[in-house]
């Protein structure tokens, strides 16, 4: 996780400021939003493609000031609980998130072929969104009724 983002940044910001140094090396970013100020939460979750970017991505990145709205939050780096391509798809693929505006959602990256650090499609989800919602309603009016006194 990138840590100490300045909240006035946007997630095609934070990719200019990533891809300047890193180009087609990770292959996920998802920038967290607070959807109703429309600001960042002041972290990002991003997938780099192997041990040796991270230690490149420290180097250049960590402990230093960003480089917009003169802010004095630096930047730092963590682990984050979900690690790997894969797990991050499928924690947000069957999100909420993707059904807010394009800008606000998770992205995948291509780091190979002609298509290096372009957008990836990202995958649909694995739940039918009305059975997904269905079950969740029923589940909501289970635990709403009151409790069934029998003689």
């Amino acid at each position: 996780m990138i840590r100490n983002i300045p909240n006035k940044y946007t997630q095609s910001m934070l990719l200019e400021c990533i891809n300047e140094t890193h180009f087609g090396k990770f292959d996920f970013l998802y920038l967290r939003m607070d959807f109703k100020n429309k600001c960042n939460v002041g972290y990002a979750f991003i997938n780099f493609i192997n041990t040796e970017v991270v230690a490149s991505f420290v180097q250049q990145h960590v402990g230093k000031k960003w480089g917009r709205f003169n802010s004095d939050k630096i930047c730092s780096l963590s682990y984050a609980t979900i690690q790997g391509r894969r797990a991050l798809v499928d924690k947000f693929r069957n999100s909420s998130v993707m059904e807010e505006e394009p800008s606000y959602r998770p992205k995948i990256f291509y780091t190979s072929g002609p298509n290096i650090g372009q957008e990836e499609p990202f995958p649909g989800p694995t739940l039918n969104k009305e059975s997904a919602r269905g079950h969740g309603a029923a589940r909501r009016r289970v635990s709403s009724a009151p409790p069934h006194n029998e003689p």
